[in-house]
């Protein structure tokens, strides 16, 4: 038996968590379940974080979670328990298949059939935001090598194991050549491991179109964390619809197991609901624990279902569907369909082996990392920017004050009067020798600019690693 931990979140969690468990002990799933309380009611009890010690210490301790859907209450300051959940257990890999079930269920993409796997703990989901001016507010998107390669290799070891063709990568480093350009560099590097699995990359924008468009072309996707987020809805809804897709949340230790679609309150306590997603996040939690035998029944008796056109309402088509049913009704007609076999969906055959060979990541040897300068940060509306660069001046030393952008782009020296500009300043000081900057150059500029009237909100050190500038130049420079 194994121990699993188990919530019924709220809106519709608790119904469609019902349905998908009377549908595992049915088909004789081997689970001790242990149920614990996160989400809406938690945070309103005074707990922030929606979730309790208690709770913590049930995951961790069964390694196993399968989560209904959560709501988390609007304004209060209140943080996605989903997010810090997933962050907080080192979930790194979010994994959500998507296919088609054509005739059965309406789509313009019959031959569908992706699995979308998105770096789950990092990027802009962050969450480090601040208001730094009156007008201008920002937020911190933070990839790093470990990230990025723990992601990347498993989308191909998923792809080896399960006998995928091709990954697909999508970022968008034409515009952030640091941040997303780390990702495409790393997965050219791990790609080449793995010559029997084609490999290509796509700039996110035409590549999401594509997707939408020809799904057929895609294989295995892998992408960072928002874009993964926004595009396996996206490929979810197109397979046929948002509520038939489960998904995995997988780390080192632990591993949670979910719907795709939120609590949708709206519909809740109405016997509306569809169960699917959450029954196929379970299946995909049968496999991880090895109890393919279970996943196999479970998947091919839904399947059964389906084709049957026994249909929730939210994919129920008159010409298509036979029976209109809740999600009572539902649940039961594949309980009553478990041992059968679909005759048009190809039935599921699960492999036995579902462990992914994942190397404990290793740290490169350092780089020399050279400061070259700084880029100082500053609230300033006092007029024309030639003002600006002339008490900017001021704080030089062996470090010149070399560029003053504006939202990014360069405003000094020679920019435009028709670019528009708010109070939000980046000045550039920079070593103009090639020699390393003094260390002490930027705190004695600091401590000028507050002497001169420069409201300084931010620093950021410029550094080379290795001899490669490690920091982005300004849009028209």
């Amino acid at each position: 038996m194994q121990k699993v931990t188990f919530a019924k979140g709220d809106g519709i969690g608790p119904e469609i968590m019902d349905a998908t468990m009377k549908i595992l002990k049915a088909a004789n799933a081997r689970i001790e379940w242990e149920e614990i309380q996160v989400g809406e009611q938690v945070y309103l009890s005074g707990n922030t974080s929606g979730i309790d010690k208690s709770a913590w210490e049930s995951i961790r301790k069964n390694k196993i979670f399968l989560k209904a859907p959560i709501t988390t209450p609007q304004g209060g300051g209140y943080k996605s328990l989903n997010v810090t959940m997933r962050k907080s257990l080192g979930l790194y890999a979010n994994v959500r298949p998507c296919n088609s079930f054509h005739p059965f269920v309406r789509t313009k993409h019959p031959e569908m059939d992706v699995v979308v796997i998105r770096e789950n703990e990092e990027d802009l989901y962050a969450g480090i935001e601040h208001q730094q001016t009156d007008e201008v507010v920002q937020c911190l998107k933070l990839i790093t090598r470990p990230g990025c390669e723990k992601i990347i290799r498993y989308a191909f070891e998923y792809a080896k194991l399960y006998k995928r063709k091709k990954v697909s990568c999508f970022t968008k480093d034409n515009i952030m050549k640091h941040t997303d350009g780390l990702f495409h560099r790393i997965f050219k590097e791990i790609a080449s491991e793995y010559p029997d699995i084609a490999s290509d990359n796509w700039i996110i924008d035409i590549g999401a179109a594509r997707l939408a468009d020809t799904p057929e072309m895609f294989d295995v996707v892998v992408m960072p964390n928002l874009y993964g987020d926004v595009v396996s809805d996206i490929t979810a809804q197109i397979s046929g619809s948002v509520g038939l897709a489960g998904s995995s949340n997988i780390g080192a230790s632990c591993a949670m197991f979910e719907a795709i679609h939120g609590s949708a309150p709206d519909i809740a306590g109405k016997n509306i609901a569809n169960p699917s997603g959450l029954l196929r996040g379970a299946v995909m939690m049968l496999n991880h624990i090895g109890q393919q035998d279970v996943a196999e029944k479970i998947t091919n008796a839904w399947a059964c279902t389906i084709e049957e056109g026994i249909h929730t309402a939210d994919i129920y088509k008159e010409e298509i569907s036979k029976q209109l049913v809740g999600t009572v009704e539902f649940a039961d007609a594949v309980i009553e369909r478990l041992g059968k076999l679909p005759e048009h969906i190809k039935a599921a055959s699960f492999a036995k082996d579902v462990k992914l060979n994942l190397p404990t990541y290793k740290r490169r040897p350092k780089a020399e990392k050279v400061l070259k300068g700084v880029d100082v940060f500053v609230d300033w509306d006092g007029g024309r920017v030639d003002d600006l660069a002339m008490k900017l001046k001021s704080l030089e030393s062996d470090i010149k004050l070399s560029m003053i952008t504006n939202r990014g782009v360069k405003v000094w020296p020679e920019g435009f009067e028709e670019t528009f500009c708010t109070d939000h300043w980046r000045c550039r000081f920079e070593v103009e020798n090639g020699h390393p900057a003094h260390k002490l150059s930027i705190p004695q500029a600091l401590a000028k600019a507050l002497e001169v009237g420069i409201d300084v909100i931010k620093t950021e050190n410029l550094y080379e690693f290795d001899g490669v500038r490690g920091y982005s130049l300004g849009q028209g420079q």
